[in-house]
């Protein structure tokens, strides 16, 4: 919402052009939503980055581990409507979402898989792309599930069951 936006709004309303008040309300709450769904599937990129290099490494590491756990408890909030109700994306609209995303997070990827040794070609090859589906799926179910002050310690215990998930969590 810019400036502009705002004072026009004030202007129809103080001249009495509801109509053109709502048509500047309605393209407030558009961008307002594009935002927030931009917003959600950046953190969607970083999660699914780290998906892949777990996958194709069969490791988690600390620093993995905080960024899937970050990016799953920053997407919570902003799933969720001000009406505390209702979520941007539904927990059946998760695959389709990350089917958008999914090609460009490999070829991210590839940029730190195997100390970057390898090509967003070697990579595509290399990704199993439903077993990186499923996985997020699963995680991000946890959103609907549980509050946001139990939801870092439901994550890491789902963590553990990720290749190298036991190591990670005995510190191995």
């Amino acid at each position: 919402m810019t400036t502009q936006e705002l004072i026009d709004l004030r202007i129809c309303i103080m001249e009495g052009r509801t109509q053109d008040a709502l048509t500047i309300v309605d393209e407030m709450d558009a961008m307002s939503k594009k935002d927030i769904l931009l917003k959600i599937q950046s953190y969607l990129m970083v999660l699914l980055v780290h998906l892949i290099k777990n996958q194709v490494e069969g490791r988690l590491t600390n620093s993995w581990a905080a960024s899937i756990r970050n990016s799953i408890r920053k997407i919570q909030p902003l799933n969720l409507k001000p009406n505390k109700t209702s979520y941007y994306i539904k927990e059946d609209e998760w695959e389709e979402a990350i089917a958008q995303v999914i090609e460009a997070a490999i070829l991210d990827a590839s940029a730190e898989v195997l100390d970057g040794n390898c090509s967003p070609f070697q990579l595509t090859e290399m990704v199993d792309r439903s077993q990186v589906t499923e996985t997020a799926l699963s995680l991000l179910s946890l959103i609907y599930e549980h509050p946001p002050e139990t939801l870092p310690t439901v994550i890491n215990d789902n963590l553990v069951s990720l290749p190298g998930g036991e190591d990670w969590k005995f510190g191995k």
